[in-house]
């Protein structure tokens, strides 16, 4: 039976991704009608509407729900397509985008801002309060994938052996640095820090939207250029140089794009896991390891299933939520061992990869 084409399967994920959205942004706490939603959408954009809704009704969905599902998304992408770099990188499908630190170090950063809070900012503090999570989230992952990948780089050579055992280490490190905030926090401070690691989108505004938009975007620009160099290192670092391509270059440029997805995206959201890991592979298997296809896909079908895991977060608690990172471990762990036992039996074919 012949295969779908890429087009035909983008254009199912880009439609299943607009109805995942347009599901999302009518459940919460206050429930908002699809007339209502088409009638805020129609009065922002300067068209004639009949239904009627109130200014807190506008205002949810403005400012809290719409904001909340499109950094969903842009998340999710962003978490996908930087675990389909890593899965490539490494030529080994079971990896995850915090493998060198980066999620950790992140961590690291938001728990000392929590536990230090404003006063870290000295006289700035009116200017960089609202800023200083992201910044220094951002900071902490950055600055721990650095230490691994300097840690790896043998002699001008990266090793990537060498670079997993450094990144083993460094999250070790990251973690026990987060412990220790949180064993010297007081109780609002230490569930703070607890609920953070656990990813959530509760704190999503239009600020966010655009960074994380604008990172993710140029991330995923910058990965595609790097698919055909992927694709070659699939065959070893070898192979891939007789092909005329550079592969330590390519390693430093995979790491650094690798961090700018994740460090951004981590910094506003929290840790979310296992949804790097399993959306490249989901991919994979399904269709073709052509890294062309998996960092498009990645991106879409990344923001499809962060936001059925945000709806399913709100739903359970409701009018509360529960953390997303939660939701994730649950339905990425038993996905995990899957992989890990097909992982398993391709080895013994004589393959990674579908």
């Amino acid at each position: 039976m012949r295969k779908a084409s890429y087009g035909t399967i983008y254009a199912f994920m880009v439609i299943l991704l607009l109805v995942t959205l347009f599901v999302s942004v009518r459940i919460g706490a206050v429930g908002l009608s699809y007339p209502k939603i088409i009638g805020i959408i129609a009065k922002q954009v300067g068209l004639p509407y009949s239904s009627s809704f109130s200014n807190i009704e506008e205002q949810v969905f403005l400012q809290i729900r719409l904001p909340r599902v499109i950094l969903g998304a842009f998340v999710g992408a962003a978490l996908s397509v930087s675990g389909a770099l890593m899965q490539s990188l490494f030529r080994n499908p079971i990896v995850e985008p915090g493998l060198v630190g980066t999620s950790s170090g992140a961590a690291l950063g938001a728990a000392f801002v929590f536990v230090m809070g404003k006063s870290i900012a000295g006289p700035y503090v009116d200017s960089l309060g609202p800023f200083l999570l992201p910044i220094f989230a951002f900071a902490g992952g950055f600055l721990s994938t650095m230490v691994v990948y300097r840690l790896s780089n043998i002699f001008g050579k990266t090793n990537v052996n060498t670079m997993i055992l450094a990144g083993i280490a460094m999250n070790a490190m990251a973690n026990g640095g987060t412990g220790f905030f949180s064993y010297i926090a007081r109780d609002p401070q230490a569930r703070s820090i607890t609920f953070w690691n656990l990813g959530t989108l509760s704190g999503a505004d239009w600020h966010g939207v655009v960074l994380v938009g604008s990172s993710t975007i140029i991330g995923v620009l910058l990965s595609l250029r790097f698919s055909k160099a992927l694709n070659a290192l699939m065959l070893g670092e070898e192979e891939a140089g007789y092909l005329g391509f550079r592969t330590e270059r390519l390693k430093r440029r995979v790491i650094l794009v690798n961090t700018f997805l994740v460090a951004i995206a981590t910094s506003l959201v929290g840790v979310i896991a296992f949804v790097g890991l399993i959306v490249p592979h989901m991919l994979r298997l399904f269709r073709s390891s052509d890294n062309r296809f998996l960092i498009i896909g990645s991106s879409l079908l990344g923001a499809i299933l962060l936001n059925l895991a945000d709806l399913v977060a709100r739903i359970l608690v409701s009018p509360s939520e529960f953390p997303i990172g939660i939701i994730t471990a649950f339905v990425g762990a038993p996905v995990f061992l899957f992989m890990l036992i097909s992982n398993s039996r391709k080895m013994q074919k004589g393959g990674f990869y579908a």
